[in-house]
């Protein structure tokens, strides 16, 4: 084994984990909820005479959608600066561009309320620099050893409302932020409960701008996070913190959970051909981003896997997007490898895809699964048929990325309900070179 179910027990103290643990910030969904955000600082105690940064791109005030959220914050009676400059993927260097900005216009103490609108990128941008500015510092000092300091976040910091654009990352209620370390050619997450938002607006019409190719690969993520928070280990089948403040924010699933993951497989299946392939369908938007909401509830909490695991070698060493990476490996790795786990767990699954699985043993079912969700991908036209098209990934690729898989990401692989090595790592890269022929 490359890694251990333990989070910080000695070996002669390991028990299994017997508690379960929900924290998300406060959420307020519905069309127009946007209008809703003055409202929102305002019950989080945000008070008269109180100045904010809204933390988002260029793309998005291009769009007007900074204004909208601008205006809201203006008609309750606060005064707000925008910083626009959030990159794709961002860097610990991006993170610490926006650190820079809230340092030079408010100084040390930083602002009295953050909101981040856009995608994952500018939510995490947002989340670090909240963090950060409010424990002092540099993003690296909070980074995990061996690539950064490993020091705690200690404080959350002013009230922060995230206001997604995408379905899909699920990044505003995480308590993780992932930023890519250039020199290194690497991604990390500064990963808190400090972290997570203190509340998510989700409005779907902030989405309907989103072109098709961003919604397929968006709407994939949220996919992930549904399947792999569904199929991943029970919380009680792995192994407990010596001290409740160090339990892993990926804990395995749990009842509530696992509802949350088939309301998600089940929204986001159904309703993502329409929202590509008709993305004024407000309808559509609505049920993605509930699914979104849903799976990110599901999987953001119990844990992503080994998709996700494999994903972030992909995205440090060819700057593939997430979602689009999410999707190339999840036939090979979620569904292929790990439904050896648990067949029945998968063909369960394959009915939330609207599979037919009757007269279909088990393991027919994840069979079958696995080719829906092909045909899901193919049908929207816009995904890539496998890492070689994704990335010119090669054969010759796959040995580097199997070994930093399983020496970079144990915090994910922990959780994967499916051991595995370098070895079996590798097959399954090797798998999800063509997930089709043309």
């Amino acid at each position: 084994m490359a890694y251990e179910r333990s989070v910080s027990a000695d070996s002669h103290r390991l028990a299994p984990e017997s508690v379960w643990h929900l924290q998300m910030p406060e959420i307020r969904f519905g069309r127009d909820a946007t209008e809703e955000l003055g409202y929102q600082l305002r019950d989080l105690g945000v008070g008269t005479d109180a100045r904010g940064l809204v933390v988002t791109d260029e793309t998005l005030v291009d769009l007007g959608h900074a204004d909208r959220v601008e205006a809201s914050i203006s008609e309750a009676g606060l005064a707000v600066d925008v910083y626009d400059g959030s990159q794709r993927e961002p860097s610990v260097q991006d993170a610490a561009d926006c650190i820079e900005f809230v340092r030079d216009r408010a100084g040390e103490d930083g602002y009295d309320f953050y909101v981040g609108l856009g995608g994952g990128s500018c939510i995490d941008t947002a989340k670090v620099t909240r963090a950060v500015v409010a424990n002092g510092g540099r993003p690296l000092d909070y980074v995990a050893e061996p690539t950064g300091a490993g020091e705690p976040i200690e404080r959350s910091g002013p009230p922060l409302v995230l206001m997604p654009t995408t379905a899909g990352t699920g990044a505003e209620i995480s308590p993780v932020a992932i930023l890519s370390v250039e020199e290194q050619n690497i991604k990390e997450g500064i990963s808190s409960n400090h972290v997570r938002a203190d509340a998510a607006i989700l409005d779907p019409t902030l989405t309907t701008t989103l072109p098709p190719d961003l919604t397929a690969k968006t709407a994939m993520d949220a996919l992930g996070h549904a399947i792999e928070g569904y199929t991943t280990h029970e919380y009680d089948s792995l192994l407990r913190a010596e001290d409740p403040a160090e339990r892993p924010v990926y804990a395995g699933r749990t009842p509530l959970t696992e509802m949350f993951s088939e309301k998600a497989i089940d929204l986001l299946s159904s309703n993502v051909r329409t929202a590509v392939h008709n993305g004024d369908d407000l309808e559509a938007r609505e049920n993605m981003l509930q699914g979104a909401l849903f799976g990110a509830i599901a999987g953001l909490t119990a844990g992503a896997s080994l998709c996700h695991a494999m994903a972030y070698p992909v995205g440090n060493r060819y700057h593939t997007s997430h979602g689009e990476t999410i999707a190339v490996l999840t036939p090979a790795s979620t569904i292929d490898y790990n439904s050896g786990s648990d067949p029945a767990r998968f063909a369960d699954v394959a009915e939330l895809f609207g599979v037919d699985t009757t007269g279909l043993t088990n393991r027919e079912a994840a069979d079958a699964l696995k080719a829906e969700y092909v045909q899901l991908q193919r049908d929207l036209n816009v995904l890539p048929s496998g890492l070689h098209e994704l990335a010119g990934v090669t054969e010759d690729d796959v040995d580097w990325l199997a070994r930093q898989t399983v020496e970079t990401q144990e915090r994910l692989l922990r959780c994967n309900p499916r051991p595995v090595t370098e070895e079996d790592v590798r097959d399954v890269f090797l798998d999800a070179l063509h997930n089709w022929e043309d």
